[in-house]
């Protein structure tokens, strides 16, 4: 009987992410001054309108809205585990998780680091060979429901990509824990550089 109370809960864990990930935010109405309203207490972390001034918490302005949402999702229902974000995320309501997400993808990302000259032509290059392009997109700004990562917080990189390699970061699909497992110290040193300096530029 336990076994099988716990497969169903299993299973119904995994509809609702199923449900919560084939929708797009788009069919939800969301309201960014509600979500503004409701991110104060992010910013403390996360920084003014999501561009974070802490090395290691990440910015989440232009991040595409699926990505925010999904990843609150994953904390709401201890897919991903986080002290803080665990216990902030697990009274969010999905129209809470809908809000936030188009509040901070609507806000411009910030950046005022600086890539090593070396690495401008190295980055480019390892970004390739370890698919980073193929999933976050050609410049790094994310797809649905992958995140983005160019201007990102090089710290939060630096520890983001060396727990994907030691596999204790959280993967929904395994993917990143493929990429990572053959980086070297200095390939995650490289990327990192490199993709934290990705500022947003005019077409």
């Amino acid at each position: 009987m336990l076994i099988f109370t716990r497969f169903k809960w299993e299973a119904a864990v995994l509809v609702r992410a199923a449900a919560f990930l084939y929708f797009p935010i788009s069919c939800y109405a969301a309201d960014i001054e509600a979500g503004k309203a409701k991110a104060q207490l992010c910013i403390i972390c996360h920084g003014p309108g999501g561009n974070s001034v802490i090395p290691e918490y990440p910015s989440l302005s232009g991040q595409p809205a699926q990505a925010i949402s999904t990843a609150l999702f994953r904390f709401r229902e201890g897919n991903r585990k986080n002290p803080i974000m665990s216990a902030l995320a697990a009274d969010l309501s999905n129209a809470d998780m809908n809000n936030l997400a188009a509040y901070f993808s609507s806000i411009k990302r910030t950046t005022t680091y600086q890539t090593q000259a070396e690495n401008l032509v190295i980055g480019p290059e390892l970004a390739n060979k370890y698919n980073c392009t193929q999933c976050h997109g050609p410049k790094l700004l994310g797809l649905q429901h992958i995140p983005r990562v160019a201007g990102q917080q090089h710290e939060y990189l630096i520890i983001q990509l060396r727990g994907f390699k030691a596999q204790t970061r959280s993967d929904m699909d395994g993917n990143m824990s493929s990429a990572a497992a053959n980086l070297n110290d200095g390939d995650i040193a490289v990327l990192a550089d490199y993709i934290a300096g990705l500022a947003d530029r005019p077409d």
